[in-house]
């Protein structure tokens, strides 16, 4: 089976992470179609062996990446075109219609990935009227939509996406790269500069006004370490709060990996306003870190056994107001790691990747999923 996975842009953000780990694992062969920012993430899609078109979009209404994109598909032989984030599910899903436009055969099935659609905003804009028509409009274009969590199922029903089109699979990690390592956290602190005995309090994130980091900056306690993994546009504001405030605050920018700064910290800190699913909570988990969270739908919507076994884990009032003396008492509390739960074992990366690959040939009956020539 070919599939090919088109994504608005391939910078390191959760949905881009989480195509590279679903190529690493799917039996599918598979190719990639990036409409703009070929970044971190399609360095090390390509360093994997996966092939990335680079599409060349030039903004939101960039009308010419269409008929790019439908040679692409047209002369591609995709069995499947998989979308993911707002503007690639508009255009590869438009595109995938124009080039068989009477869904004869050999025409592709079309499955697109939420990963952003919250109550306000998809894809870092404004839920308008006109951005709910033309998602919906061109939602009824697919085969199915993938919601990666139970929360974003939800929301894309209210929107009025049939029950029948929707089908939950959540994110995944590999969870043995981020287990607990004290080499790498005495080598990873050692090249930060941050000081053996330091409560380091971490954020895995990209660095816009709704992940809140600014807050976590001016709760800090002043004997604790920020470590601020991520970029994004509200990078500069933030290293400058942090000069102004004067507190110790270490940003590492984009990066493709984010295991051994886990081990750096002590304590992982998601104060997201709206979450569609929060992966790097599960990536602290697998790393043993106590969490305090704000919204996070991969523990929020956890059966009560498995979410009642996270001791570790504390939700944050909404407003946050609880946040300075939450980190407070862990600063005085110390570095304490815990067990790996069973929880992290829901989100494994394989048992999600295979249901993705039951989805493609639910979707094109016809077909054998093989890995590679096989």
């Amino acid at each position: 089976m070919r599939v090919l996975h088109v994504i608005t842009g391939l910078a390191s953000g959760g949905a881009e992470q989480q195509l590279r780990l679903l190529l690493r694992h799917s039996r599918a062969e598979a190719e990639v179609a990036t409409l703009t920012n070929p970044g971190l993430v399609a360095r090390a899609i390509r360093d994997e062996g996966t092939v990335v078109h680079e599409l060349g979009m030039a903004g939101n209404t960039d009308l010419t990446v269409l008929p790019r994109l439908v040679k692409l598909i047209r002369g591609g032989h995709y069995d499947v075109v998989h979308t993911h984030l707002y503007r690639a599910c508009v255009y590869g899903r438009v595109a995938a219609r124009l080039a068989f436009p009477a869904r004869r055969a050999g025409a592709p099935a079309i499955v697109a990935t939420e990963h952003s659609l919250g109550t306000e905003r998809i894809e870092g804009r404004s839920l308008t009227p006109f951005a709910r028509h033309l998602y919906l409009a061109t939602e009824r274009l697919g085969s199915a939509t993938i919601a990666v969590s139970a929360t974003v199922g939800l929301r894309l029903l209210l929107w009025g996406v049939p029950t029948e089109r929707i089908v939950i699979i959540g994110n995944g990690i590999e969870a043995e790269t981020y287990r607990f390592d004290p080499a790498a956290r005495e080598r990873t602190r050692t090249a930060l500069g941050i000081a053996p005995d330091r409560f380091v309090v971490g954020s895995v994130g990209r660095l816009v006004p709704g992940k809140r980091v600014d807050r976590v900056l001016r709760s800090l306690p002043v004997d604790a370490t920020a470590l601020v993994v991520g970029g994004g546009p509200e990078a500069p504001a933030l290293v400058a709060l942090a000069r102004e405030l004067d507190i110790e605050a270490v940003f590492t920018g984009e990066t493709a990996g984010v295991s051994d700064l886990l081990s750096a910290m002590d304590l992982l800190v998601f104060a997201s306003a709206e979450e569609t699913f929060g992966v790097a909570v599960v990536e602290a988990l697998a790393a043993g870190l106590p969490v305090l969270y704000s919204a996070c739908p991969a523990v929020d919507n956890l059966p009560n056994d498995l979410r009642a076994g996270l001791p570790g884990v504390r939700r944050l009032a909404a407003d946050l107001s609880d946040l300075r003396p939450a980190l407070a008492e862990a600063a005085r509390t110390g570095p304490s790691r815990q067990p790996v739960p069973d929880a992290v074992a829901e989100y494994d990366i394989a048992a999600q990747a295979a249901r993705v690959d039951e989805l493609y040939a639910r979707l094109t009956p016809s077909l054998t999923l093989h890995r590679g020539g096989e």
